[in-house]
């Protein structure tokens, strides 16, 4: 009778187990991170009692995690490659609504303040045409420094999230050890600690969420964690990881450090594969970098080119005309950590229309060569000494330069944020020619002045300069500066140039007719706009890229708007890899309620029938105690 109770009641408990774990596994069917556990069942080894072997039942041999180390380190690399992809997406759209098109935009004020000369060249004595330039300049530089400060907050809020994320890498990385110690505790047994084991794991796909890692199992039942080549958790010891800037602790460029034992590593940006870590990380250091470096090239080549032309001009008052908008100091150049020499580099502009969009390095080598590299193409140039120019930009430095000393150089990180018209009187706009031109009283011919403006400074611009035509197709020049030519081709409606100035002549000339370019006189400058109809053609002057100022905006919201789709294109494919993934995953280790439904019946009846052996075994020893009894 003692064989059958033992039967009968090994068989409830196996049963009573199974029912147990498949009850967990419905209550944690929305767990993150559970495993469905199955039990394992073996027959107890039987008994010899001469004509054969009798049973003796049923055991839990284990209870098992479903579990496939394939699927769950694929799910969680591509989630870590998705996250990068989708934090950078959403920060891009950030980006690209900083620039908006249409008249929101900065290129529609900027063709606002040059249509505006228009008005000003129509009536030069009309303040109100010259009040309303000046109040369509002062909403172009808002503009410039408004977009200037939401890239601030931008960068602000990025570093910020970089910071909260770094804090969240440390945390999981101790529980991760944490774990690590409890699972080495346990697993010295025989039994399998699935619930620890399903917790480390879903931290490590959490983990993997921030930044990508690999994973190296030990023997105690651990697992190593790395980021790069770079231990994060060993066992139960951890590496602490933090942000830091360059070498020339610039925070526009941020890096991840990782320290251990009291050595830090910088991890390559590069090699780190994902995570929303590297996202923010390629954001702040590329595409942030980028758009501040186009807003600011914007803003530096307008600032340049609209003071350079104001200068050549004459306002109401007669004076020369300044600076339009602020004169515009680049930056001094960073110098790198480990510089031995004393030496500053600075840079100023030299051609506003041949400057890049981007930051450069400088490298000092023997005999004060030094190498400039382009930073947002890689592209270099040598120079046996400085000053040195390169893209518009002459770089200069100062004695003490060491070989192997670096700089680098942000010429347009501040243009966009400290623009502003230079001056608030109208009578200061300075849209009159230096230069009149007159037809002579005895020409003869139909030849007339159409228009005449200063176009360089020049050091012979006013110097008298007289035309005089051969015939209707050529004409020969005397005066200073212009190496007095002869038989020059007459075209009319060509613009004819010479020490900084450019006139444009209509109708035919005769043989002897002259066209004198001069000093301007007080009369002239009162009733001349020819420097306001200059300042307005900058709006077709080429200066970026190739492109004219007046489509410059629209090229940058180009690159920007490109540079975004192309990124979420990557987070929808990433994000549908990382999907297909996790859910070859989920069909593995995840529960399946119709399964364990199942498995509770089917358990059930073995339970009820263990429990009616139960009940038998009982009732036939109730029986044969009876029968002894009488």
């Amino acid at each position: 009778m003692s064989g059958l109770l033992n039967v009968g009641t090994r068989a409830l408990l196996a049963n009573q187990t199974a029912l147990q774990t498949a009850g967990n596994n419905i209550a944690n069917v929305n767990t993150p991170g559970y495993s469905r556990q199955s039990v394992t069942l073996e027959a107890v080894l039987g008994q010899n009692i001469g004509g054969g072997y009798v049973g003796k039942g049923v055991n839990v041999a284990g209870i098992e995690r479903t579990y496939n180390s394939f699927l769950t380190r694929q799910a969680a690399l591509t989630q870590s490659v998705a996250s990068m992809d989708a934090t950078r997406a959403t920060r891009m759209l950030q980006l690209e609504d900083l620039f908006p098109s249409g008249t929101a935009g900065i290129g529609s004020s900027l063709n606002d303040m040059l249509n505006g000369f228009s008005d000003a060249a129509a009536s030069p004595g009309d303040l109100t045409a010259r009040s309303t330039v000046l109040a369509k300049a002062d909403a172009l530089a808002m503009r410039f420094r408004d977009a200037s400060q939401q890239l601030d907050d931008l960068a602000t809020g990025t570093r910020q999230e970089l910071g909260d994320s770094v804090k969240t890498i440390n945390s999981l990385a101790t529980r991760i050890a944490t774990l690590n110690d409890q699972i080495a505790r346990v697993a010295s047994g025989t039994a399998s600690p699935n619930d620890l084991l399903d917790q480390r794991d879903q931290l490590i796909q959490d983990l993997n969420g921030y930044v990508q890692t690999t994973t190296v199992p030990a023997a105690d039942g651990t697992l190593g964690v790395f980021i790069g080549s770079q231990p994060l958790v060993l066992g139960t010891r951890t590496s602490t990881v933090s942000l830091a800037g360059n070498e020339y602790n610039d925070l526009s460029q941020l890096k991840l450090s990782i320290n251990n034992g009291g050595l830090s590593v910088s991890l390559d940006e590069n090699l780190l594969g994902g995570g929303s870590v590297v996202g923010l990380l390629r954001f702040n250091n590329v595409d942030l970098v980028d758009g501040r470096n186009m807003l600011g090239r914007m803003a530096l080549a307008v600032t340049t080119a609209m003071n350079a032309q104001h200068h050549l001009g004459i306002d109401q008052d007669g004076n020369a005309g300044g600076d339009f908008f602020t004169a515009q100091t680049l930056p001094q150049g960073l110098a790198a950590t480990s510089n031995l020499g004393t030496a500053n580099v600075s840079a100023v502009v030299a051609d506003p229309s041949a400057m890049v969009a981007s930051n450069y390095q400088l490298r000092f080598g023997t005999g004060g060569a030094v190498e400039i590299v382009r930073l947002s193409d890689g592209q270099s140039s040598t120079f046996a000494s400085m000053p040195a120019t390169m893209d518009g930009l002459t770089f200069s430095a100062t004695a003490g330069a060491q070989p192997g000393d670096s700089f680098l150089v942000k010429p347009f990180a501040a243009a966009a944020a400290t623009i502003q018209t230079a001056f608030t009187s109208a009578r200061g706009l300075a849209i009159a020619s230096p230069v009149e031109a007159r037809a002579g009283t005895a020409n003869t011919g139909t030849v007339t002045v159409q228009g005449v403006q200063a176009t360089q400074a020049n050091a012979n611009l006013t110097a008298t300069v007289t035309l005089t035509f051969t015939g209707a197709g050529t004409f020969d020049v005397t005066g200073a500066g212009t190496g007095n030519p002869t038989g020059v081709t007459y075209t009319a409606g060509q613009p004819i140039s010479y020490n900084g100035w450019e006139v444009t002549l209509k109708g035919t000339p005769q043989p002897g007719d002259t066209i004198t370019v001069q000093l301007s006189t007080p009369g002239f400058r009162a009733l001349d706009g020819g420097n306001a109809t200059a300042l307005m053609n900058l709006r077709d002057a080429t200066m970026f890229d190739g492109a004219s100022m007046a489509d410059g905006y629209a090229g940058l919201i180009a690159q920007i708007g490109i540079r975004s789709q192309g990124v979420q294109y990557a987070a929808q494919v990433s994000g549908n890899i990382a999907a297909t993934a996790a859910s070859e995953k989920s069909a593995v280790s995840g529960v399946n309620l119709d399964e364990e439904a199942a498995k509770l019946l089917q358990f059930q009846q073995a339970y009820q029938a263990s429990a009616k052996m139960i009940q038998i075994a009982q009732s036939i020893f109730d029986t044969l105690i009876d029968g002894l009894g009488r």
